[in-house]
């Protein structure tokens, strides 16, 4: 089998399709999250803790001596570090609460199927034949 029609084997197969279907839906799930955070969560935040706006905060490190003059200080910026670990927690607990809906169902699935044993097959016309010949013979 030649690559190409192995790459395309793999490709057209659901799953595939379904993870990058996932993807892309992930990707811009993903924006509606940071814009939660920055526009709706934070705001009211900072607002609570002084008017900080968490984006600005940072840690200007000291200037060097060697350093070109004008040159701009090194600064940590743990301002946006916090927003984007309110992202993470928050696209984290939609997605376990996701699995957990997909888990809920799939084990109500499985319940259904226990439950309802599938039925005998039924006997082919040869399997009667021979039981009643065996009744005949027994009488």
């Amino acid at each position: 089998m030649s690559f190409l029609s192995e790459f395309k084997e793999f490709a057209v197969k659901g799953n595939v399709v379904d993870m990058a279907v996932g993807v892309i839906i992930g990707g811009a799930f993903g924006k509606i999250v940071t814009s939660v955070v920055n526009d709706v969560i934070m705001p009211p935040i900072g607002w609570l803790i002084g008017g900080v706006n968490f984006t600005d905060l940072k840690v200007t490190l000291p200037a060097q001596p060697w350093a070109a003059e004008g040159s701009e200080p090194a600064t940590l910026n743990y301002g946006a570090f916090l927003q984007n670990v309110f992202d993470f927690l928050i696209v984290a607990f939609c997605v376990f609460l996701l699995v957990k809906g997909i888990n809920r169902l799939t084990r109500k699935k499985e319940a259904e199927k226990e439950e309802a044993p599938a039925p005998a097959p039924e006997p082919s016309n040869e399997e009667k034949l021979l039981t009643e010949i065996r009744d005949l013979l027994k009488k």
